[in-house]
C-alpha cells in the first residue's frame, strides 16, 4: 500500500524583481513551446540521508526557494506569444507530493516518479518551476524526485541545488550567492560587450554550418529527426585509471583527454574528417556561471578536424577547438535559427545536431561519486528515451570510476556495436595511457569499425551524399518527375524532365529543401538543369546533355 498526500509549503523573505529573459531562457522557452514536455523537461533524484525527518526535508526545500531567484520565477506573456520578461516573487507557495510506502519500494521507484512528472507541460506564466515528490517508507523519507522546468534550471543547476540542499540538511550555513542570477545574466548580456559576444557566436556557428559536414551520421539507416534510444551506462575503474595515466603522460587535462578520445572514436565510426558536436554544459566555463542556478543550456558547437596522424596531435588541437566553442556559446536563439535556415538553404543542406557530448563530471558530487569498489568494466542497459540526436553522451564521473551514459540510434548501432563503442573508448584510453596512438590504427586498437557505405556514396561539399537518394527525394518532392544525377567539379548536377510543367530551378530547390529534414544523406545539387522530356537512355548523362535545355540554375534565390 502507498499513502499519497500533498503538503503545501509557504515561503517568504525573498526580493521581488523583474526584467528581460536571458538568451538561455529564451532558447529553452522556445523549445518548451515547440517540443513534447517529456522530451524537454528534466528530472533528478536526490537520495535523503538516513535519519532525516520529513519536516527537515521540506524546510530545506523552502530555504532553497528563498535562496535562489530562479525557483521563484515565472514568465508572464500574452496567449500565443513567447515570454520576453521574467518576474521573481518575494513570497508564495509550492507543493510537495508525499508517496509513503508500507514497505521499501523497488529500486528505481523515485526515478520512475520523476520521469512521470516530466510528462505534463509547465505553464510558464504561473507554474512553480519544480514538481517535487518525496518517496518515503513508513514515514521515513528515502528520496526527493524532481521534474524541472527547463526555463528555470538545467542539469548543472539541479546539481548546485542538490549540494545546497544537502548542506542545509546538515545544518551548515551556506555562503552568500555570488553566481549570476538569471536577471544578473540578462543585464550582462545586454551590455555592449555582451552583445558583441552574441554576434561573435553567430559568426562561429555560421562558419561551421557553411563548411563542415551537414550531418555526422550521413549513412544508410540514418532517417528521421527523432530516435528512440536505450540508455547504456558504463562504469569502469580501468577507464578511470587509463584516463588519469593518459592525462599524466600527455600533460592534458583529463576532461580534454576524454573529449579527444570521444571525438576521435565518433569521427572514426562515422567515417568523417571532422567532429561536429554540441557541448552544452561547457558554456558554464566563466566563474560567475559555474554555479549559477539558471538555465544556461545553449550549445557550444565544437568543430575538431581529425586529419592528423596521432592521438597526441589531435589532443593538442582539441583544447583550442573546445575553448573556441565555449567562448561562442551565448547567442540569440531566434537569430541563430535564422542564420541556420539561411545558410542551409544557400548551401542546400540541413544542419543536423547529430552528436551531443555533455560533461557534467565537474558538477557538485553526488552520492554515486567516489565508488572505489566499482567494476573494472561494466555496461548496464537502462530505460528508453526519445532523442533528437543520433548519439548522446553524458560524462557523470571521471575518477575514481569512469561513468558515462550513452544513447545511440539503434538503426545505426546494433546492441553489440553500442556496447562495443563504450568498451572501445576504454581501450583507446588504455592505449593512450602508455603511448601515442596512430589514428589509422583505431579499428585495431578499439575494435570499432567505420561505417560501410556503398559505392554510390560520395563526398560533396565536405558531406557524405547518396546521389541515388538525392534523385529519389527530388523526384518525389516534385510529384514524380524523372531526375538524373551527374557529378560535376562543383558538386552534383540534377537533370529534370518537366514534361511541359512550369518547373524552375528555384521551385526544384525549394521543394527539395522542404523534404530534407530527416534525410542526412541528401545534399542539394549545385545546379538544376531542366529539359522537357527524359531521354530514352535515362541513366546516361550524355543522353540528358543531348536534350534541349529549357532553363538551368542554382535555384538558391531567397524565398519570398
Amino acid at each position: 500500500m502507498t499513502k499519497t498526500y500533498t503538503v503545501t509549503v509557504a515561503y517568504a523573505g525573498g526580493e521581488e524583481r523583474r526584467g528581460p529573459v536571458t538568451m538561455g531562457q529564451a532558447n529553452m522557452i522556445r523549445c518548451m513551446l515547440r517540443d513534447e514536455p517529456e522530451h524537454i523537461n528534466i528530472h533528478a533524484v536526490w537520495p535523503v540521508p538516513g535519519g532525516t525527518r520529513t519536516e527537515a526535508v521540506i524546510d530545506a526545500l523552502r530555504a532553497l526557494v528563498v535562496r535562489h531567484e530562479a525557483l521563484r520565477t515565472t514568465f508572464p506573456h500574452a496567449p500565443g506569444e513567447a515570454p520576453r520578461e521574467q518576474v521573481v516573487a518575494a513570497e508564495g507557495e509550492f507543493t510537495v507530493t508525499v508517496l509513503d510506502h508500507d514497505e521499501h519500494p523497488p529500486e528505481g521507484c523515485a526515478d520512475s516518479v520523476a520521469r512521470r512528472n516530466r510528462v505534463e507541460r509547465f505553464h510558464l506564466n504561473r507554474d512553480f518551476g519544480l514538481r517535487i515528490s518525496l518517496v518515503a517508507v513508513e514515514g521515513a523519507p528515502l528520496s526527493v524526485a524532481l521534474a524541472a522546468s527547463h526555463a528555470v534550471t538545467d542539469i548543472s543547476a539541479l546539481s548546485v541545488l542538490e549540494e545546497d540542499w544537502r548542506g542545509l540538511l546538515a545544518g551548515r550555513t551556506l555562503p552568500a550567492v555570488t553566481a549570476f542570477t538569471p536577471l544578473d545574466l540578462a543585464a550582462e548580456e545586454a551590455t555592449p560587450g555582451g552583445l558583441r559576444k552574441a554576434e561573435a557566436s553567430l559568426r562561429h556557428w555560421e562558419r561551421i554550418i557553411r563548411t563542415d559536414p551537414q550531418a555526422m551520421f550521413a549513412e544508410p539507416g540514418a532517417v528521421g529527426t527523432e530516435v528512440e534510444a536505450e540508455q547504456l551506462t558504463l562504469r569502469s575503474l580501468r577507464g578511470a585509471r587509463a584516463l588519469a595515466l593518459a592525462a599524466e603522460r600527455t600533460g592534458g587535462l583529463p576532461s580534454t583527454v576524454l573529449l579527444t578520445a570521444w571525438c576521435a572514436l565518433i569521427t572514426h565510426r562515422a567515417g568523417q574528417s571532422s567532429c561536429v558536436a554540441a557541448v552544452p554544459t561547457s558554456n558554464r566555463f566563466l566563474p560567475r556561471l559555474a554555479r549559477s542556478v539558471n538555465t544556461v543550456s545553449q550549445d557550444a558547437l565544437l568543430s575538431l578536424d581529425v586529419r592528423v596522424p596521432s592521438f597526441d596531435a589531435l589532443l593538442r588541437k582539441a583544447w583550442g577547438a573546445a575553448l573556441n566553442a565555449y567562448r561562442h556559446s551565448r547567442f540569440d536563439a531566434v537569430r541563430l535559427w535564422e542564420v541556420i535556415d539561411a545558410v542551409t538553404y544557400e548551401r542546400g543542406s540541413r544542419f543536423a545536431r547529430d552528436v551531443v557530448f555533455n560533461d557534467v563530471s565537474t558538477l557538485p558530487s553526488t552520492p554515486l561519486a567516489g565508488d572505489v569498489e566499482g567494476p573494472e568494466l561494466d555496461v548496464v542497459r537502462g530505460p528508453v528515451q526519445v532523442l533528437p540526436t543520433r548519439v548522446l553522451t553524458f560524462v557523470h564521473e571521471t575518477a575514481p570510476v569512469l561513468r558515462l551514459g550513452l544513447w545511440v540510434d539503434p538503426a545505426l548501432f546494433t546492441p553489440d556495436e553500442a556496447e562495443g563503442f563504450l568498451t572501445g573508448l576504454v581501450r583507446l584510453l588504455e592505449a593512450a595511457a602508455t603511448e601515442d596512438v596512430p589514428l589509422a590504427a583505431l579499428t585495431e586498437v578499439t575494435g570499432v569499425r567505420p561505417v560501410e557505405r556503398g559505392a554510390e556514396w560520395c563526398r560533396v561539399d565536405g558531406s557524405w551524399v547518396s546521389p541515388p537518394e538525392v534523385a529519389d527525394v527530388l523526384s518525389g518532392a516534385l510529384g514524380g518527375v524523372p531526375v538524373h544525377m551527374a557529378p560535376d567539379a562543383d558538386g552534383l548536377v540534377a537533370f529534370l524532365a518537366s514534361g511541359g510543367s512550369p518547373l524552375t530551378p528555384e521551385r526544384a530547390h525549394a521543394a527539395l529543401m522542404d523534404a530534407l529534414p530527416g534525410r542526412p544523406g541528401v545534399l542539394a545539387p549545385c545546379r538544376y538543369v531542366i529539359v522537357r522530356d527524359a531521354p530514352a537512355e535515362a541513366d546516361r548523362t550524355s543522353a540528358w546533355l543531348g536534350q534541349r535545355i529549357l532553363t538551368e540554375g542554382a535555384g538558391r534565390g531567397r524565398r519570398s
